[in-house]
């Protein structure tokens, strides 16, 4: 630990590792078996939880890039079992959720961008150079490939997948596939669904709804009450009818013929 310093009110779990250059602020914890990479900083009000891997040169718990912010007292919160790669920057929150929040079991690959009062759920990947600006909700599960940049208070939902070099200024839904320039709907995240266990069934149902809602060209009113009407009442259908009726931004296009 060459030249490391960690701030005498820190608290460190048992079997931390720690690596040469790092420095760990007041106010920090970090959980039982974490894994401190070289040249890291890591700043006050950050926790981070068990079984964690964090890499070279990343900066965890840096003040909000948001002009408002007067030095209030806020949190970067990470949970068990995450993997931040090298240069990866999260900001703590600010006033207004207190908090920045990261679930379980997520891979954030390097150079990544994750900004205040975000919150990101369970087990998804965010990819190289992606670029989140604050309050951004990420739900379970999400794929966000490479080279993406994210409005302030865009939503992505359970299961989507996000194409590399998008743009994403609305709402995803959930369990879709986005791409294209400007972003929208590229199809239901089939191979992505397989592999967490959903049937084939399920699948088919997911691909019917999102033809009324997405390739049938109806306004988006009139689609989600056919939906209610025609499908059968379901988790996934529940899901996809709440997230489009609680957007506020609104929601990526569909096909374009």
């Amino acid at each position: 630990m060459k030249d490391t310093f960690i701030h005498k009110n820190a608290v460190l779990g048992n079997n931390i590792f720690v690596g040469n250059n790092v420095a760990i602020a007041e106010d920090v914890v970090i959980g039982d078996n974490s894994q401190i990479g070289n040249n890291v900083t890591i700043l006050s009000g950050t926790r981070i939880g068990e079984n964690c891997q964090i890499h070279s040169n990343a900066v965890l718990g840096g003040v909000p890039q948001d002009l408002k912010y007067k030095g209030e007292y806020a949190l970067l919160e990470i949970g068990n079992n995450n993997i931040i790669r090298e240069f990866v920057t999260i900001n703590k929150g600010t006033v207004s959720k207190g908090k920045t929040g990261i679930g379980n079991s997520n891979l954030i690959m390097s150079n990544a961008h994750i900004g205040h009062d975000c919150i990101i759920g369970n087990n998804s990947i965010i990819g190289f150079i992606v670029g989140m600006a604050g309050e951004v909700i990420v739900e379970d599960w999400v794929n966000i490939s490479g080279l993406t940049a994210i409005h302030q208070f865009s939503v992505i939902g359970e299961h989507a997948m996000i194409s590399g070099l998008s743009r994403v200024v609305k709402d995803v839904p959930p369990y879709i596939i986005a791409a294209h320039e400007p972003l929208r709907f590229a199809g239901v995240n089939t191979v992505g669904l397989k592999r967490r266990g959903f049937t084939s069934d399920k699948i088919d149902e997911l691909r019917l709804i999102y033809r009324v809602l997405f390739q049938e060209k109806r306004n988006t009113k009139f689609a989600l009450e056919l939906i209610a009407e025609k499908f059968s009442e379901t988790i996934e259908r529940d899901k996809i009818l709440n997230f489009v009726k609680q957007s506020k931004r609104g929601i990526v296009k569909g096909y374009e013929y």
